[in-house]
C-alpha cells in the first residue's frame, strides 16, 4: 500500500519539475529577442539564421533573407570554391629563368627573370599554422635561397635586366569599394603573382636615449624602398605615445610623426607597399651583388595589363596546373635556373580563415579565374565563383561580391545565403578540412580571445568579419545535446565599441548551445 501511494507522488514530482523546467527555458526566439531589445543594439540591423545540419530545420530566423555588408565573412565564398574547384593539395611554383645563356666562365647573356605565380607565402610565415600566425627572422628566406641557387649553378655576370614578373595575374593591386585609408596598412596590400613578406615592410620606432631627440626609426626587409621622413620627437618618460603615418598613393615616402616616451618598448607597423614587382626587382638585385654576381642591367617589371587581356588567349585546364608552366608561352622555353614550390594550398586556405588575411584571399580569388577560368582578374575570378555558387545552389540575387576577402564595403550577402554555403560545404569530401580551417572557439586565430568559457571552448569553427560599423560571425556549433548547427550572425550599421558589439554576438551563440540539456 505505502508503494502505491508513493508512485504517484514520485510522477507529480517530475511532471512539476519538467514543467518548471520548461518555464525558465524560453524558447530560442524570445532568449535572442531579450539580447537584441538594448536600445543601442536595437539602432543597428541583425540579420540572423540557425540551421541544424542533420535534419535542415530552421531553428532560429531573423531578417536571414535581407542583404548585409558580410565583411571578412566573404572569405568563406572565396576559400569554399578553392577547395573545392582546385583543390587542398594545388602548389604554387616561383621560378628563375631566362631566355639567354649561361657560359662556363659564369656570364648570363640575356634578362634574368623572376617569375611570381600566385604564392603568397614567400615570407617568414611559419607553416603549417598553429594557434597564432609565427614569423622566422628571415622574411625574404625564398629569395635568399633562390638567390644561393644561382650563385651555386655559377652564375657571376648578368649582362641584361633583372625582371620581376607577376604577369600570372593581371596588374590589378586593389578591389572596387576599398578606401583610401585600407591601402596604408597591411590589410590593403596591394595583390601581385609576385608577393614577397604580404606586401609589407616592418616600420620598427623606438624612443632615443634622450628627450627632445628624434625617436629611431628603421626598417625591414629592404630598408632602401622608401624614404623615412621622421618627425618622431622623444618625450619625458610618462608623457604617452602618439604616433601618425602617411603615405600617399603613388609615393615612396613615408611620413611619421608624433610623440614616444624615454623607456617605451616600442611601436612595429607592418606598411604596405606600392608595387609588388617593382620592391621584388629591386631587392633581388641587391640579393644578388651582395653574394657577388654582377648586375649590367637594370632593375624592371613586367606586367599584364588589364588593357591587353582583350588580346591575349588564356586557356583553363580541367585540372589545376599547379603554376608550373613557363611565364609566357614562347617557342624557344625558357631556361629554369632556380625554384621554388610551395606548401598545399590548404596550408594557406588554414592561415585565410584562422587570421582572416586579406591579401591571401584576394590572391585565391585571381587563381581561380586563372585555373578555372578565363584570366587572372577579380572578374575572372567572381565569374568562377558565381558558377560555384549556383552549382551549390545559391542564385545571384542573394549576394554581390566585389572582391575575396570583404574588405570590399560594397559586397552584400544575406545570412540564409551564408549558412546555405555552410550547409553545401558540411556535405563534400573536402568539407571536413574546409571546417577545420576556421577559427576555433577560446583556442586560436581571431575567435582565441573570445568564448573562453570553458564550457563554450573548442564547440565554435566560425569565421569573424570586421569593418567600421559592421560585426559579422559565421560558421559550425554543437550544442549541449550534442546536435550540429550552421549559423549566420550579420551585424551592420553601428556606432558602438567593438567589444559590445562582438559580446553581443557571443551572447548570441551561447543562447545557440543552450538547447535545453544541462552543460557537459
Amino acid at each position: 500500500m505505502r508503494r502505491t501511494r508513493l508512485f504517484p507522488r514520485i510522477a507529480l514530482c517530475l511532471l512539476l519539475c519538467t514543467q518548471l523546467h520548461a518555464a525558465s527555458h524560453k524558447p530560442l526566439e524570445k532568449r535572442i529577442a531579450a539580447i537584441l531589445e538594448s536600445a543601442d543594439l536595437a539602432r543597428g540591423f541583425w540579420g540572423i539564421e540557425v540551421v541544424s545540419l542533420s535534419t535542415g530545420k530552421v531553428l532560429y530566423a531573423r531578417d536571414a533573407d535581407k542583404l548585409f555588408t558580410p565583411a571578412s565573412n566573404t572569405k568563406l565564398f572565396t576559400t569554399a570554391a578553392a577547395m573545392a574547384l582546385i583543390g587542398p593539395d594545388y602548389t604554387f611554383h616561383t621560378t628563375v629563368e631566362t631566355n639567354g645563356t649561361l657560359d662556363t666562365h659564369g656570364r648570363l647573356t640575356g634578362d634574368l627573370v623572376l617569375v611570381g605565380r600566385g604564392d603568397p607565402n614567400l615570407s617568414g610565415r611559419e607553416l603549417p599554422y598553429a594557434l597564432h600566425t609565427e614569423r622566422n627572422d628571415h622574411p625574404i628566406r625564398v629569395l635568399d635561397q633562390l638567390a644561393d641557387t644561382l650563385v651555386q649553378k655559377g652564375v657571376k655576370y648578368v649582362d641584361g635586366d633583372i625582371i620581376a614578373d607577376d604577369s600570372y595575374f593581371a596588374f590589378e593591386r586593389y578591389g572596387e569599394g576599398w578606401t583610401q585609408d585600407d591601402l596604408v596598412w597591411a590589410d590593403g596590400a596591394p595583390v601581385s603573382a609576385l608577393t614577397i613578406n604580404d606586401n609589407v615592410i616592418f616600420v620598427n620606432i623606438l624612443p632615443a636615449d634622450r628627450a627632445g631627440d628624434r625617436a629611431f626609426v628603421s626598417i625591414t626587409p629592404f630598408a632602401d624602398y622608401y624614404r623615412i621622413d621622421n618627425r618622431i620627437m622623444t618625450t619625458p618618460a610618462g608623457t604617452g605615445r602618439k604616433i601618425f603615418i602617411n603615405r600617399e598613393p603613388g609615393a615612396t615616402t613615408l611620413t611619421l610623426w608624433g610623440n614616444m616616451p624615454l623607456g617605451d618598448a616600442g611601436a612595429n607597423e607592418a606598411l604596405a607597399i606600392e608595387d609588388p614587382a617593382e620592391f621584388a626587382a629591386e631587392l633581388f638585385r641587391q640579393l644578388l651583388e651582395v653574394r657577388g654576381i654582377a648586375v649590367y642591367g637594370k632593375q624592371k617589371t613586367r606586367h599584364t595589363e588589364l588593357s591587353s587581356l582583350s588580346t591575349l588567349t588564356v586557356t583553363a585546364s580541367a585540372a589545376a596546373r599547379g603554376g608550373d608552366e613557363p611565364s609566357r608561352a614562347l617557342q624557344n622555353q625558357p631556361l629554369v635556373l632556380a625554384s621554388y614550390q610551395s606548401r598545399p594550398l590548404i596550408e594557406d586556405v588554414r592561415v585565410i580563415n584562422k587570421v582572416s588575411q586579406n591579401l591571401h584571399a584576394e590572391i585565391l580569388l585571381r587563381l581561380l579565374g586563372r585555373e578555372k577560368g578565363t584570366a587572372g582578374t577579380v572578374e575572372g575570378g567572381l565569374e568562377v565563383l558565381r558558377g560555384f555558387l549556383n552549382q551549390a545552389g545559391i542564385t545571384g540575387d542573394q549576394y554581390s561580391f566585389y572582391d575575396g576577402s570583404g574588405l570590399s564595403r560594397q559586397n552584400l550577402v544575406t545570412p540564409h545565403t551564408v549558412v546555405q554555403l555552410l550547409r553545401y560545404a558540411d556535405a563534400q569530401p573536402w568539407g571536413p578540412s574546409f571546417r577545420d580551417t576556421l577559427p576555433l572557439s577560446g583556442t586560436d586565430g581571431s575567435l582565441s580571445n573570445r568564448f573562453k568559457n570553458v564550457d563554450v571552448q573548442g564547440r565554435v569553427l566560425a569565421k569573424t568579419g570586421s569593418l567600421g560599423g559592421v560585426k559579422t560571425l559565421s560558421g559550425y556549433a554543437t550544442t549541449n545535446r550534442g546536435e550540429r548547427v550552421a549559423f549566420s550572425i550579420l551585424s551592420n550599421n553601428f556606432n558602438l565599441p567593438d567589444k559590445r558589439v562582438n559580446d553581443t554576438i557571443d551572447d548570441i551563440v551561447d543562447q545557440i548551445l543552450d538547447d535545453g540539456k544541462p552543460k557537459k
